[in-house]
């Protein structure tokens, strides 16, 4: 007696490389403290301020400024990335065999 498989389905997807949001913020964080180190450590000081409050200060005003451009420039990747999708024509094929990887 013949088993008798189901025809494989066909469809059709769209496929394209998306950015992940979340390293942009945090590299955006990050190059705007190494910014605000810059700025603290590098410009003379003055009598009214130590280097350590100047810091405190620029590190939240950079990186949150940070975190905005590069989630800016995830942004434009990601629209970017929209206008070269590709589509492409999926089919599945049921397994023959259990995988040994998986456990099966």
């Amino acid at each position: 007696m013949p088993s008798e498989q189901p025809a494989a389905e066909r469809r059709e997807v769209t496929v394209r490389r998306a950015p992940k949001f979340v390293p942009f913020l945090i590299l955006g964080a990050l190059v705007g403290v190494a910014v605000a180190a810059a700025v603290a450590y590098g410009l003379p000081a003055t009598p009214d301020f130590d280097a350590g409050s100047v810091f405190g200060f620029f590190m939240v005003l950079f990186a949150g400024a940070g975190a905005i451009l590069g989630a800016g420039l995830a942004l434009v990747l990601d629209r970017r990335s929209v206008k070269r999708q590709q589509r492409a024509v999926v089919e599945a094929v049921p397994d023959s065999e259990p995988d040994p990887e998986n456990g099966q």
